[in-house]
């Protein structure tokens, strides 16, 4: 081979490594050039195939004429109405259980015990912290969740244990330490942050080209955040300040996740339900009913761990994943409705059958909560789903929205993906705090329990006859089937 054919020979093998090394590192797939310089597009890798989440079932995109045409015959109200469409998303089959909350509370307890096992005032095992990579790279420090907890505790990680932990003055009982189960999370606002108001370059705020750009405005921004202070208590603030950057946008909270118990007895003067208030959501007998007792802040906090529980055993594609949250009022009496857009969750316009069943755990007749067979809760999913495979869309406990409650409703919002919603601070007015509540419970009559009745409650106020179920937003907002597949 000559010099000449040997030099183009070790050029043409360069240029090709060269083109196999930048497509490896930008990640794409080499496409042939079409004929004549045409446009094809660019593109690699198949879809994402998003499976069913456990536990989820699947609620196609839809439209729905939102709230009833005429007034409650009970108590004389008109509920707003409006057309309304929504884009599809997954929703729990059944209300969140005791169980799978009392999952959450433990994880929040063995948190805590790891950074505790990993403080020198507790011995100070720095391997239940995580603070460099496997390069030996520093990192943020994390827990070690592969880190087992001791069985066989030392002195000082016995300690550790036994922070955690009262003792009952009367019975001598070691009880779990509610006032420690603090959860802290943070949400990044995507929607606020793309705000074209919001931009960091002046001249991207107002595209009318007549106006002169003002360099110097000051965009304010607001921005929720937590810390504990010195004696242990929450301190929740919401910042006024103006624009810096796109942390600005990064909400911290920290909420006490531990269920009211006590709402057994404070929602029903002059009972005797300390039984419930004992025994509702730490004995295994209720392990399968609804939790109660839990406020809008804390069944958000559960929806922000279960996304995080979710992600920690991810990869690959998880990004596309999108977050638990609690439903929109829209979604949820488009869920509730089922495929037939019916009253109630299921398609006889009464509340039970011929044979004298009822479909649904609420309170048929005044002062005779058994007539439908419960007294208070029931087990989740003992009555017959409705057309989308959800179950207690009627009765049982009624449910936390993530919408505002205003007496507007639906028609304060857009007929597309309606939603209102409001963050609000601890200084806001406390009427300001009403979150809308679906469903009706164990405790109201009929007409509390149609799919369309709108009730409300303060955001911070637990109650015995309120839970929630989360959904999550389909990663792709093309129609898939009850198997996670796109249809065809």
């Amino acid at each position: 081979m000559t010099k000449k054919k040997t030099l183009f020979a070790f050029h043409f093998l360069s240029l090709l490594a060269f083109s196999l090394i930048m497509v490896s590192c930008f990640g794409g797939k080499m496409t042939q050039t079409s004929q004549g310089g045409e446009v094809t597009g660019y593109g690699s890798g198949r879809g994402f195939s998003e499976p069913t989440p456990y536990g989820m079932t699947l609620i196609n995109r839809g439209f729905l004429h939102m709230g009833v045409e005429k007034k409650d015959t009970l108590w004389g109200m008109a509920v707003p109405t409006k057309d309304i469409s929504v884009d599809g998303f997954w929703m729990d089959e059944r209300e969140v259980s005791n169980a799978k909350y009392r999952q959450f509370v433990m994880w929040v307890r063995d948190s805590i015990l790891r950074t505790r096992l990993a403080d020198p005032a507790y011995g100070g095992d720095e391997t239940y912290m995580i603070t460099e990579d496997k390069n030996g790279d520093p990192v943020t420090p994390h827990l070690n969740w592969k880190k087992q907890l001791p069985r066989k505790p030392n002195e000082d990680e016995q300690r550790a244990i036994e922070s955690l932990y009262i003792t009952n003055p009367v019975t001598g009982e070691k009880l779990l330490d509610a006032s420690q189960m603090n959860y802290r999370y943070e949400i990044y606002d995507y929607t606020t942050a793309a705000l074209r108001r919001n931009r960091m370059d002046a001249s991207e705020r107002d595209l009318n080209t007549d106006k002169v750009v003002n360099e110097n405005e000051v965009v304010m921004i607001s921005k929720d955040t937590a810390y504990i202070d010195d004696e242990g208590h929450i301190v929740r603030e919401t910042i006024n300040r103006p624009l810096s950057g796109p942390w600005d946008f990064l909400n911290t909270y920290i909420v006490n996740i531990y269920p009211d118990t006590t709402c057994w007895v404070n929602d029903f003067t002059n009972s005797d339900n300390e039984i419930y208030l004992r025994n509702y959501f730490s004995n295994p007998t209720f392990n399968d009913y609804p939790v109660v007792g839990v406020t809008w802040e804390q069944a958000n906090a559960f929806c922000a761990w279960r996304t995080e529980y979710l992600l920690k055993g991810l990869s690959g594609q998880a990004r596309f994943i999108q977050r638990y949250r609690l439903p929109t009022e829209a979604e949820w009496e488009f869920a509730a409705r089922g495929k037939e857009g019916t009253e109630f969750p299921w398609e006889n316009p009464d509340v039970k059958n011929g044979d004298g069943c009822y479909f649904a755990n609420f309170k048929p007749d005044r002062g005779n909560y058994t007539k439908d067979g419960n007294l208070i809760t029931s087990k989740t999913g003992i009555y017959a789903a409705n057309s989308n495979g959800l179950y207690d869309m009627a009765g049982n406990v009624a449910e936390w929205t993530s919408t505002i409650y205003t007496e507007a409703g639906v028609q304060a919002m857009n007929d597309l993906n309606p939603q209102l919603e409001y963050k609000a601070a601890i200084e806001d007015p406390y009427r300001m705090k009403k979150k809308s509540v679906r469903g009706g419970s164990w405790k109201d009559p009929e007409s509390y329990i149609r799919s369309a009745w709108r009730s409300w409650e303060y955001q911070n106020q637990p109650r015995s006859y309120i839970g929630f179920r989360c959904v999550r937003s389909l990663a792709s907002s093309a129609s898939v089937n009850s198997k996670g597949k796109k249809k065809r």
